[in-house]
């Protein structure tokens, strides 16, 4: 478990973190969503104390993480991949990590084969790609079979496979009952991963909740619906708080009332539906409809000159 009670951290005149306050809970995944520069690796490096708050505090599984007698058994962290000494194999890295705690050989190359390093273990790690690298991390952060996982953009640089993999394998680890903490910029993966959600946005959490929740906070659901007599079906709907919007001739979508409600006003007016199509926005949607108030580096389209197409 991670708890945090306000939480803060400035650099200078800059707060990177302002008074967050959550709690990660075992036997779920919690996905750690912001824009860039909203806190995120800051927070994370706080948790794990490689940055000191200014002020509140943050514990994992009871202590300040540098209270822990065995940190590596407690939690395993990935926060940059590339901290490792290139110089040295996989092993070897895997090897002088597990002499600080203890932990057995025969458990280095249970994570060499966790992780499909198994094939390059004995290679220097710095002529591994981004995604051997991430695995590598991975590897590490296993490495004390701990009770809690943060893991700071575990599939970057991935392959589909390798995606894949992560999935499972926090999915299982939270199924186990450890505590997953982990962050993403790919929403679709995340969708597919989190339980939880924790959103940040110029330091502050902006919302948290399960996925679903979340994503209804926001966009709420919505209906679409065809019949033959769509325009008297969409009058009979109509209300205070009905949103209804023409999407195609003989169609329409509906936000404010269910599925089941339309269909019961169109039977009892005798009127033929050819669809009636729940459908919930996207985590995608609804994460831009959250942050777009916290981004803080903003991206302009292109807008090529004439004659600069060829």
């Amino acid at each position: 478990m991670i708890e945090a009670h306000e939480l803060t951290k400035r650099y200078g005149e800059k707060v990177a973190v302002d008074h967050i306050s959550f709690t990660i809970a075992p036997g779920s995944v919690t996905g750690f969503l912001g824009p860039n520069g909203a806190g995120k690796s800051t927070t994370m490096r706080m948790v794990v104390g490689l940055d000191r708050p200014t002020a509140g505090s943050v514990s994992v599984n009871g202590k300040p993480y540098a209270q822990h007698r065995s940190p590596l058994n407690e939690v395993g962290v990935l926060l940059d991949a590339k901290a490792v000494h290139s110089g040295r194999s996989a092993r070897l890295h895997l090897r002088t990590m597990a002499a600080t705690h203890g932990i057995s050989t025969r458990r280095v190359d249970e994570v060499i084969e966790m992780t499909g390093l198994a094939g390059v273990a004995r290679k220097r790690v710095g002529g591994f790609s981004l995604g051997m690298g991430q695995r590598l991390g991975i590897a590490a952060a296993m490495l004390g079979d701990p009770r809690t996982l943060i893991l700071d953009e575990p599939v970057n640089g991935l392959d589909p496979e390798g995606v894949q993999w992560v999935r499972h394998l926090v999915r299982d680890l939270a199924t186990e009952g450890r505590t997953v903490f982990l962050s993403s910029h790919l929403m679709s993966e995340m969708a597919q991963t989190a339980d939880q959600l924790l959103v940040i946005g110029r330091g502050r959490i902006i919302t948290a909740g399960p996925v679903q929740e979340v994503i209804d906070s926001v966009t709420g659901a919505t209906v679409r619906v065809r019949s033959p007599r769509a325009t008297a079906l969409a009058e009979l709907l109509r209300g205070d708080d009905v949103t209804i919007t023409a999407a195609e001739p003989g169609g329409f979508e509906l936000h404010g009332l269910t599925a089941q409600r339309i269909g019961e006003t169109a039977a009892a007016h005798g009127i033929v539906l050819h669809e009636l199509s729940p459908r919930s926005a996207s985590l995608e949607e609804a994460y831009m409809s959250l942050t777009q108030g916290a981004v803080e580096y903003h991206s302009e389209p292109i807008h090529p000159q004439e004659g600069d197409l060829r």
